[in-house]
């Protein structure tokens, strides 16, 4: 039996088992993503202190499904626990929690695990339904602490409890739990019954309920903003003047000035000397940088910007951002982080994306025909947006007159390649940059692939390591992106994690930095990426190994590379620059493409970008020498932007997570 029949038949088999199960008191939940009705999540008691549950929902092809039943012990905590199902990437999950006596015994992805288990801890699932969640909350609202431990290690703590009442009558409370992610955990009561659930674009409402979720999400809203407000205030150190003395300078040659005065005033570089070239003026801030170096805040070239995610993006360094594909109020976040009223980066590239219709259709913003296509195009630039980005199920018959718009109108267009195109058809008929390494080799195997599905990543891994850097296909690829001044967006970074990493084990992405994060975001590093076995593994590695190879190629061939992340900020982008440097390419010229050349592709050249006196401070300061190590990328002390400084160590710790030092 191949690997899509089996997954086809234990599909049918959960949802058979699930359809026997369901009682009659099922309590039914809505779950909505990027405000379309994606899924359900059903619960329902099975006995006097067990449940049974069922939780699913689609995002282009890829959403969990499981199936899942809790026993509970008379103080309310997991004493049974068992999920099986499917993951987000369709990965099989089979896992368990069982305790008997003082032990615990656990089967998950990273293996069987047993411990000392006295039922007065609380086992948080690695995959599964939102059972877990009302569980913890309805024990820390018990709990005189309000702090639950967790099985085997950590704890959470109860932040806040806010009561409302809803337009409808309803009286509700809002539990902020801090502990489990970067973000706070934020989950709507109804005495110790779970109704609400928002995170981000994934919402989980009681059906009842459901005319009342965006007045919840209005309201959790305004109570996110307030707390990044209060981070904002707590954490920002205001500098008029300043000095960082004697410290090593990153030239736009890509070399080191050593033993530098770098004087900043009003936000600007005033002047850079010699250290003891000049006396200092009193009452200026004196920043020690003796055996340390600056550089220029750094760009990340493909983000998705939330108002949570900037915090990660100061502290990792990153000053600047292109924004590839969000929602029409990017704008409005925006001016929040120039403000700082939110902590952020630049927002100095909008990308308004556009995708067609169908069932993997990228839900942000769905066209139906061209006309509306062209109408969205020019909708985007009345609200400034400088670039398109097309995504993989617009029609390829679309494709040249969408680009002829934006160009009409002085617009870039990006992407991903459109299901049944090639990158060399996409670039014929207008693309200006690609998105993506993968879409780049699927360029060298078929226009009859349907890259709206899983197959966009499957395909490349399964062949991509046949890829023949001699051949000339593949020299005619590269002349066509020299010629007309192609820009590639690799995220080589996501797949890394997606081609070499294994279920159980720590991603190779994230192994410098895993014990640094809470619980939750420490078990992501071990879910494995797509789903691979046997001969895959070493295959799918060979062709993320030539992945990095035609990284390299294309740096010596004179095609312009950008460093980007498209995932964790500040993390997954040092590890972007550390493949790069990996791949062959000097790290001098990495941390150029980082700095200075993003600038000039960006036209922010005249003002960021380079350590330069009359040049915006956008500045970092780092612990050690990444021209000599490019991995010292990731000891940041701190980041200066708009006449602020900020801490990392402060930045992290405001999100639950470890400094480098």
């Amino acid at each position: 039996m191949n690997y899509s029949i089996l997954l086809i038949f234990l599909l049918v088999s959960i949802s058979s088992g699930y359809s026997q199960s369901i009682q009659s008191d099922t309590t039914i939940y809505d779950v909505v993503f990027r405000e379309n009705n994606a899924g359900s999540y059903k619960k329902w008691q099975t006995t006097d202190r067990s449940f049974g549950y069922y939780y699913t929902y689609t995002d282009r092809g890829r959403g969990p499904k499981y199936k899942e039943e809790i026993s509970l012990n008379s103080e309310n905590f997991i004493i049974n626990q068992r999920i099986k199902g499917f993951n987000y990437l369709n990965v099989p999950i089979d896992e368990s929690f069982s305790s008997k006596e003082s032990t615990g015994l656990s089967k998950n992805m990273m293996g069987t695990t047993q411990g000392n288990f006295n039922g007065d801890q609380l086992y948080f699932r690695y995959d599964g339904s939102p059972a877990t969640y009302e569980v913890l909350a309805q024990l820390i609202l018990k709990s005189e602490t309000g702090q639950v431990d967790l099985y085997p290690q950590g704890t959470t703590e109860l932040i806040k409890k806010i009561p409302f009442t809803l337009s409808n009558g309803t009286s509700v409370e809002l539990l902020v739990i801090k502990g489990l992610e970067l973000d706070p955990t934020y989950i709507w009561m109804m005495g110790d019954k779970m109704v609400c659930m928002i995170s981000g674009n994934l919402h989980i409402i009681r059906q009842d309920l459901s005319g009342m979720r965006l007045e919840m999400k209005a309201i959790q809203d305004n109570i996110e903003d307030e707390s990044l407000k209060e981070v904002a205030q707590n954490l920002t150190h205001k500098l008029d003047q300043a000095v960082i003395q004697n410290v090593n300078v990153f030239t736009r040659a890509g070399t080191l000035l050593s033993n530098q005065d770098v004087i900043v005033e009003a936000g600007k570089i005033k002047a850079i000397l010699k250290t003891g070239g000049e006396a200092i003026e009193q009452g200026v801030t004196i920043i020690d940088g003796t055996g340390k170096t600056l550089l220029p805040g750094m760009f990340d070239m493909h983000t998705h910007n939330d108002k949570f995610r900037g915090i990660m993006h100061l502290a990792g360094g990153v000053t600047s951002v292109r924004d590839l594909a969000n929602n029409k109020q990017l704008k409005s976040l925006a001016a929040q982080f120039e403000r700082n009223e939110i902590i952020g980066p630049n927002i100095v590239i909008y990308s308004g994306i556009i995708d067609g219709p169908g069932p993997f259709a990228n839900q942000r913003n769905v066209i139906e025909n061209l006309e509306e296509g062209l109408a969205e195009i020019q909708g985007y630039k009345d609200l400034g947006y400088q670039q398109i980005k097309l995504y993989s199920s617009i029609k390829p018959e679309w494709v040249l007159p969408l680009a002829d718009k934006a160009h009409q109108l002085g617009m870039r267009v990006s992407g991903h390649i459109p299901a049944y195109m090639t990158a060399t058809q996409a670039i014929n008929q207008g693309y200006n940059e690609i998105q993506h390494i993968n879409m780049l080799f699927l360029n060298f195997l078929s226009d009859t692939i349907d890259t709206r599905t899983p197959l966009r990543f499957t395909m490349p891994a399964q062949y991509g390591a046949d890829l023949d850097l001699q051949s000339q296909e593949y020299h005619d690829f590269i002349k066509l992106l020299t010629s007309k001044n192609i820009l590639v967006d690799p995220t080589v970074a996501i797949f890394e994690n997606m081609f070499v990493s294994q279920l159980g084990e720590l991603s190779p992405t994230y192994q410098a930095i895993a014990n640094r994060f809470p619980i939750i975001e420490q078990r992501s590093f071990y879910s494995g990426g797509i789903p691979k076995a046997g001969a895959q593994v070493s295959r799918y590695k060979e062709s993320f190994e030539k992945m990095l190879a035609v990284v390299a190629d294309l740096f010596r061939q004179g095609v312009a590379i950008v460093p980007g992340t498209d995932g964790l900020p500040g993390f997954l982008y040092h590890r972007e620059l550390e493949l790069y440097v990996k791949a062959g390419i000097p790290a001098f010229e990495v941390l150029k493409m980082a700095t200075i050349k993003s600038a000039e592709i960006t036209g922010l050249a005249d003002k960021v970008g380079a350590i330069e006196v009359g040049k915006q401070a956008d500045l970092i300061l780092i612990d050690g020498n990444p021209l000599a190590e490019i991995s010292d990328i990731r000891k940041i002390e701190w980041t200066m932007k708009g006449g602020n400084l900020y801490y990392s160590k402060e930045l992290y710790s405001s999100l639950g997570v470890k400094c480098f030092n």
